[in-house]
């Protein structure tokens, strides 16, 4: 996730025209002017947010929000999602979200509102995949394929290429196609995405949906995976790559552990 004090660096983009999130979003009310600016207002949410005012900084931020500020919009969608210092509000987050996606980036975006535009977009995809229970957002996987493509595409967002090859996977909201979510794994395998690594892994050691088996390749993957995996939430890392590496032969297993440390060289030095 995007750290609040800076901004992604600039990526490569490509030509793809930005899908909207709402046909007319709702704007949150703002709250009184008191700062001279935008920026002004944003530097003093930064500043009330790390002093651990958030009811401050949430005021702050509704104000430079207000003048369209991308990266108070995005500090707010998240706060909202996680409850944090304001009441947990998934519509309000939706909505804070589409207005990044609104605003339109058919022309390069600057650098610095890149990254927190490309995790607007990934947001959007996944309220849109489950919808929002008791409000006007449905469940609609067309539209979160829609999301997870643009970031994905046009930003090379590894969370979205993740998201994007699981609708692939399971086939949902778009033909399942194992070729398609290989790629769209590895793209995000080799930013360091650890689940991605996870289950490219294992669609290479075991071969699916017409992707030839790469036993070696497949068990490096999982095992950088199982390097990279943290805390509870990631305990299905683990157990896929023990399940798979348990069923290698010790040559494949050699074969994966020397690949591992060629990658790592090549990272380093990079």
């Amino acid at each position: 996730m995007l750290g609040f004090a800076g901004l992604a660096a600039a990526m490569t983009l490509a030509s793809v025209p930005a899908p909207r999130a709402l046909d007319a979003a709702a704007r949150t009310p703002v709250a009184e002017k008191t700062y001279r600016s935008a920026k002004d207002a944003l530097r003093a949410g930064v500043r009330e947010y790390n002093a651990g005012d958030k009811e401050g900084a949430a005021r702050a931020l509704e104000y430079a929000a207000g003048q369209g500020h991308a990266l108070a919009l995005w500090k707010l969608g998240r706060m909202y999602a996680d409850g944090d210092g304001v009441p947990h509000d998934d519509l309000k987050a939706f909505e804070y979200f589409s207005r990044i996606a609104d605003a339109g980036t058919d022309d390069a975006p600057d650098a610095q509102i890149a990254g927190v535009t490309a995790s607007a977009f990934n947001a959007l995809g996944a309220y849109f995949l489950d919808g929002i229970k008791g409000t006007y957002v449905r469940p609609n996987p067309t539209r979160a394929y829609d999301m997870f493509n643009y970031a994905a595409s046009y930003f090379g967002d590894p969370n979205a290429q993740y998201n994007l090859a699981r609708l692939y996977l399971d086939g949902t909201g778009v033909d399942a196609d194992a070729r398609q979510a290989a790629r769209w794994f590895n793209l995000a395998a080799e930013k360091g995405h650890h689940p991605a690594q996870a289950l490219l892994g294992d669609i290479l050691v075991n071969g699916m949906g017409g992707v030839p088996v790469q036993r070696v390749r497949g068990l490096m993957w999982l095992a950088l995976a199982r390097e990279g995996a943290q805390g509870r939430k990631d305990e299905w890392i683990v157990t896929l790559y023990e399940k798979n590496w348990a069923a290698a032969s010790e040559d494949d297993r050699a074969d994966a552990q020397a690949q591992m440390q060629t990658v790592g060289s090549i990272k380093r030095r990079r």
